[in-house]
């Protein structure tokens, strides 16, 4: 489904050629890749939703060369310009970019199997439906013993914990007032339904939080 979105929420630049640039990627890419480098598993497949524009899956796969990397975004544009910064990386682990709705029901069907599936800065940019449904999903479309990581700003425990959050999270609910950021207990709730275990939650930089469950 297309939300509204504020002009702040999910921004990207043309670069050169197909490649697009979100200045929020290259800043948060290297602290999310140390935390994949420690809770991931060395080899298997691994599913990037929402991929955005690519800067994340080179360096991931990078430094993960172990794992089979497959990223996937419901936008063409966004598509184009993860296959564009792979093929200027030439990261060999990476396959070109797949279309997918994650927010949609039934796509772990053809994603089945996955010992390690990423999820960057979505959550509050969709519905609580629709964020329950992916969850739902990454969690059948994990192997045993497979790992969701699931990166974003959050709520604490139903609070707003900083003025930044407490603005973008007023621009979001202004745009379109069925999304916004989710709380992390309820996150937590949501992941225990879909069968999953939850490891750990680490607090990353710039007050976003990294949830990573498991499959048993």
């Amino acid at each position: 489904m297309t939300r509204n979105l504020p002009p702040t929420a999910s921004f990207a630049e043309a670069t050169t050629g197909a490649k697009l640039h979100a200045p929020s990627a290259a800043r948060n890419g290297g602290p999310i890749a140390d935390l994949l480098t420690r809770c991931a598993p060395g080899t298997g497949r691994a599913l990037e939703i929402a991929s955005g524009t690519g800067q994340h899956v080179i360096l991931f796969a990078d430094r993960l060369p172990g794992l089979d990397w497959q990223p996937t975004d419901p936008d063409s544009a966004r598509r184009a310009s993860i296959d564009a910064h792979a093929a200027e990386a030439e990261v060999p682990n990476i396959r070109p970019a797949l279309h997918l709705d994650a927010c949609s029901p039934g796509w772990n069907d053809a994603h089945a199997g996955q010992d390690l599936i990423v999820l960057c800065n979505l959550l509050h940019l969709v519905s609580w439906p629709e964020a329950q449904t992916l969850i739902s999903e990454a969690a059948l479309a994990l192997a045993p013993g497979g790992t969701l990581v699931i990166y974003g700003p959050f709520k604490r425990d139903g609070q707003l914990t900083s003025d930044g959050d407490q603005r973008f999270d007023a621009e979001l609910r202004g745009a379109d007032p069925q999304i916004g950021y989710k709380d992390d207990t309820q996150v937590a709730e949501a992941l225990a339904r879909a069968g999953l275990s939850l490891a750990e939650m680490v607090d990353m930089p710039a007050n976003n939080l990294a949830l990573v469950a498991t499959r048993t």
